[in-house]
């Protein structure tokens, strides 16, 4: 005879939910759920750990479906406790119908649910309802914490930043194709001009490529100083005029011409569009006192770009959490006699650690102490890990913020010691 499975799913559209809410009546349940694109699966669990049912849906087809199941257990039960896994954004509908009905959410780690595989039953299989009992046992065993919908002004600050994202990783793809065939057709151009200044991207849009540019060489040159106006300096311009006209290029065919302009002309898109939406998650960033704290460390953008990526510092309890928020936090990977080196996780938003990044480079340049720190971490790897010496002192840095945005004045000497460095104290 074959044995019934622990993990039967039920599916709601065909459940008869009155057995199921006599059984919770009066009692205290948990509801974890399993979150899935579509085939949705919830354990329904008493007070004792029991699993007494487990359903499944298809979302959303049938969502609404298990939000009234959920309602029929309120009514009967003593109170209903809702549990989920974060997976990406499909949940995010369900979560929302839930709180609308009026239950508070939790989140469950997905690595608890993972390393709890086998603790719970002694088996280490991992499926559908098995997981959804596990998200639900721990969070009775208090494993969880409050999920609530983001403010409006936090969902809109994190809109901002994905717009931000986008546009900054299209122009960062573009200007590197740019640097090739500039590479290729025209080396001395970037000799005179940054490949992300807009003047070296209007001249290509509207030349692509030194052979233009020498046939047109009034217009080139008007063209430039409309743009690159009096900090290009006319003696740059003359010399991109003259790089022009004898450049070591391979020439270029038609096709070739049209290309570097189609490529120009959107990497020159993508630098307006981030610099407005830079410009927007500043504006909205503002009414947060932390941000205007954090400003005078890591300036206007990178202080409101954190608080959009992260939240406020102020919500955390601590400043390691702040710094797990942003990824920055170190984890190794090790297995038997292999000892993996320390990385940091990289969770959360790469823009954020990409400003810090920055922010963490003129801190270098600036501060005395710092750059101490820097150059001695440098040489002790070797000379060879100066950007892994960077995101050291960005994980600093994003400690020290924790504090800044808290009132406190930015001190590098307590991130640093300034003795060992052999600097005055």
């Amino acid at each position: 005879m074959k044995k019934r499975s622990p993990y039967k799913v039920a599916p709601v559209k065909s459940l008869d939910a009155r057995p199921l809410v006599e059984d919770v009546e009066d009692q205290r349940v948990i509801v974890g759920i399993d979150v899935a694109k579509e085939k949705m699966v919830a354990a329904v669990v008493d007070e004792g750990d029991a699993v007494l049912k487990i359903v499944g849906w298809s979302h959303p087809i049938e969502t609404a479906g298990f939000v009234e199941l959920v309602r029929a257990l309120a009514g009967s039960a003593a109170d209903v406790a809702v549990a989920m896994e974060p997976s990406g954004v499909y949940g995010d509908a369900l979560r929302w119908q839930l709180i609308e009905a009026g239950f508070e959410v939790h989140r469950v780690s997905p690595k608890k649910s993972y390393d709890a595989s086998e603790i719970y039953d002694g088996v280490p299989s991992s499926h559908d309802g098995k997981s959804s009992a596990i998200v639900a046992w721990l969070h009775g065993q208090g494993k969880s914490e409050p999920w609530p919908v983001r403010t409006e002004r936090e969902r809109g600050l994190t809109a901002l930043l994905r717009v931000l994202e986008v546009h900054s990783k299209q122009f960062r793809q573009n200007r590197n194709r740019l640097e090739g065939f500039v590479a290729r057709h025209w080396p001395e151009l970037t000799r005179y001009l940054d490949l992300d200044k807009a003047t070296l991207l209007e001249l290509l849009l509207a030349y692509g490529g030194p052979a233009a540019v020498a046939a047109n060489l009034g217009q080139a040159r008007e063209l430039m100083l409309r743009v690159g106006g009096a900090a290009l300096g006319r003696e740059k311009v003359e010399a991109v005029l003259e790089s022009a006209q004898h450049t070591v290029g391979m020439p270029q065919v038609a096709e070739e011409v049209a290309m570097v302009q189609a490529i120009a002309a959107e990497a020159r898109r993508n630098q307006k569009s981030e610099r407005a939406a830079r410009g927007r998650v500043e504006e909205l960033s503002a009414a947060e006192g932390s941000t205007k704290e954090m400003q005078a460390v890591v300036g206007k953008t990178t202080a409101a770009v954190v608080v959009a990526a992260a939240g406020d510092p102020l919500n955390y309890e601590s400043p390691q959490a702040f710094q797990k928020s942003l990824g920055l936090n170190l984890k190794e990977r090790s297995s038997g006699k292999k000892v993996g080196a320390l990385r940091i996780t990289k969770r959360g938003s790469g823009t954020a650690r990409m400003f810090l990044y920055m922010a963490s480079l003129r801190l270098i340049q600036s501060d005395e102490t710092v750059r101490a720190w820097y150059t001695k971490k440098v040489a002790r790897d070797g000379g060879s890990q100066k950007i892994k010496a960077v995101v050291a002192v960005s994980r600093k840095l994003t400690l020290a913020l924790w504090h800044v945005a808290r009132g406190e004045e930015f001190d590098s000497s307590k991130l640093f010691d300034r003795r060992r460095l052999g600097l005055s104290s």
